[in-house]
């Protein structure tokens, strides 16, 4: 049966350390101090590994059932969510004159990993509830605030978010839902959408739907799509539920992982709904919440990571195989661990190392949202917009392949069931493909971000790392050696690449999209090397101010040496990949495949 221990220190490491949020600027982040992350982050730990984890694997086994249009989730996950709503984690980032406890959204994303880490499935309600909610909060009009919110926030009521349709993904100006004016002012929603993730479920009262619908005689495209709200009960004037809604789970997904979230056909027959924000302008509402969402799959990725990785070292420290090359390690034994081969410490280092510092990049992402709309910082804002579509391919790309990693740490036994390896792989494997699959954050990020804003932000982004590598190089030999002159060239092959497709892509687009994938990952190990940097450079001074908890600072360090040493330089491959051009892409026939 697999384990899951919550990493407080390693958070706390990153937040009051590295990040020193407590220091910074942020409205909230002044009452952030060391012993109140560690009182969060204690209590968040012991909900995910006492509630949420022991439901991990029977939420997995059992599933989700549909009978006569209820959708039960499996055994226990009711009584979770009680608690969990009960304790007010559903709305501790949310605005307080709605109920919530108004922390920063950095928080909501500290004890967020913890949760996805414990119990992804189970986590993924009170996530497209948070997504609902900001739509609302954002667009909503002052009474739609009132009537939803409060609810919303309590976890009494949940929220989705209704895009894809049978014949659309991606491309939503393709969309056929439509949404007739009533002479109330309501609309009548007709139409079918497909992977609604808690569509319908057992766990609240009420299910706040949001719904893409075009307007008959509006824009054609995307330019014709409006949002609404389309509760699964209507609401009465004095807030109590009022009649059912036209509205019905079809049907539940059967799904290659995450089992315990229900995975809906929604059908609406004329329900009624109720525009949110204006007229054709659903895309723009929609899209308010997008790095934030983006960030939270990014945060699935490396979180399913988490918990693969924990498991994974136990196994290799358990396990007696063989002997070390160097000589017996365990003579009382029969055999050594396997943690003590070099190619087993090669594979536990690699995913170490990557969801330390997929941790820090998605705490400073949040970090940067906090700035945006706390402080109104437009180039927080631009940095973030930027970063965001790495901070979800690279994370979940990387995420996922640390899950297939740690299942191949335990042989045999990673393939079976009983260990729970397989499930983790399994469970993240969706985070590379919703909220916009990561080929498609690829193309945002080269065919957008890039340029946005005349690219001030990537220039900002190089000037960032610039300034770091020269504000401590040259104070300590070992650092220069083993963190800045890494993180040095690999910022050089992202500046390259950057420059060759400004240089080639007006001229053939193709040979900037076809080396987009490529950049993507060529900035997130950029990004990670930022990050181990920093956290080296927190784990040094530590250490020369004379912490008490020598071991933990000292492995920050050579984690860090080797994310530097072994990861790093996969900058180089990519940059000679994007470099090469489109030609060996597209020189062959589609027929020809």
């Amino acid at each position: 049966m697999p384990v899951y221990t919550a990493p407080t220190k390693d958070m706390i490491f990153v937040l009051d350390e590295v990040l020193k949020i407590s220091e910074g600027n942020i409205p909230g982040y002044e009452d952030l101090d060391r012993d109140t992350l560690q009182a969060i982050l204690e209590e968040a730990g012991k909900l995910s590994e006492n509630v949420l984890a022991p439901l991990n694997r029977t939420g997995d086994e059992e599933g989700c059932t549909l009978e006569n249009g209820v959708v039960r989730t499996p055994k226990g996950f009711k009584e979770a969510y009680d608690q969990m709503r009960e304790g007010g984690w559903i709305g501790l980032d949310c605005d307080p004159e709605y109920g919530g406890q108004g922390m920063p959204y950095l928080m909501n994303s500290a004890v967020g990993e913890m949760f996805v880490s414990s119990n992804m499935a189970f986590n993924m309600y009170q996530g497209l509830s948070h997504g609902a909610y900001n739509a609302i909060h954002t667009h909503g009009s002052d009474e739609q605030k009132a009537t939803y919110l409060p609810k919303m926030v309590e976890g009494s009521w949940s929220g989705t978010m209704n895009l894809t349709e049978p014949h659309c993904g991606t491309d939503l100006g393709l969309i056929r839902t439509k949404a007739e004016p009533q002479d109330d002012g309501s609309y009548a929603i007709t139409g079918q959408k497909i992977w609604i993730s808690a569509g319908e479920h057992d766990l609240t009262d009420n299910i706040i739907h949001l719904v893409l619908a075009k307007i008959p005689g509006g824009p054609e495209g995307v330019k014709g799509i409006s949002l609404f709200i389309v509760p699964k009960f209507l609401v009465n004037e004095d807030g109590s539920l009022g009649e059912r809604n036209s509205l019905s789970c079809g049907g539940l997904e059967e799904k290659m992982g995450i089992h315990g979230n229900a995975t809906c056909v929604m059908n609406y027959d004329g329900a009624k709904g109720f525009l949110i924000g204006e007229m054709h302008k659903g895309m723009r509402a929609m899209f308010t919440m997008m790095n934030e969402a983006r960030l939270g799959v990014g945060l699935q990725g490396y979180a399913q990571g988490v918990v693969a990785y924990q498991n994974a070292l136990a196994f290799a420290q358990d396990r007696l195989q063989g002997r070390a090359v160097t000589g017996v390690e365990a003579p009382d034994k029969p055999a050594d661990p396997i943690i003590v081969h070099p190619d087993v410490r090669r594979n536990l280092l690699h995913q170490k190392s990557f969801v330390e510092g997929a941790r820090a990049f998605t705490f400073w992402g949040a970090s940067l949202i906090d700035r945006a709309h706390r402080n109104g910082d437009a180039a927080a804002e631009g940095m973030i917009s930027l970063l965001t579509p790495v901070l979800k391919g690279f994370l979940t790309d990387k995420g996922f392949e640390t899950t297939v990693l740690a299942q191949q740490t335990l042989g045999g036994s990673g393939f079976t069931k009983e260990w729970g390896l397989e499930q983790f792989v399994r469970d993240a494997r969706i985070t590379m493909i919703y909220e916009g699959t990561n080929g498609i954050q690829s193309l945002d990020l080269v065919g957008r971000k890039l340029g946005q804003d005349g690219g001030k932000h990537v220039m900002a982004f190089f000037d960032l790392v610039k300034n770091f590598i020269k504000e401590n190089k040259g104070q300590d030999e070992a650092f220069d050696r083993d963190f800045i002159e890494p993180l040095k060239k690999a910022s050089k092959d992202l500046q390259t690449a950057g420059m060759y497709f400004m240089q080639n892509g007006m001229k053939n687009p193709n040979n900037a999209l076809s080396g987009s994938y490529d950049f993507m990952h060529l900035f997130g190990h950029v990004c990670l090397g930022l990050m181990w940097a920093r956290m080296g450079l927190a784990a040094k001074t530590a250490l020369a101010e004379g912490a008490s908890d020598e071991a933990f600072y000292k492995t920050k360090i050579a984690t860090g040496r080797y994310y530097m040493a072994r990861q790093l330089p996969a900058t180089a491959t990519h940059l000679a990949r994007i470099e090469s051009g489109a030609e060996t892409v597209m020189e062959l026939d589609a027929a020809n495949f």
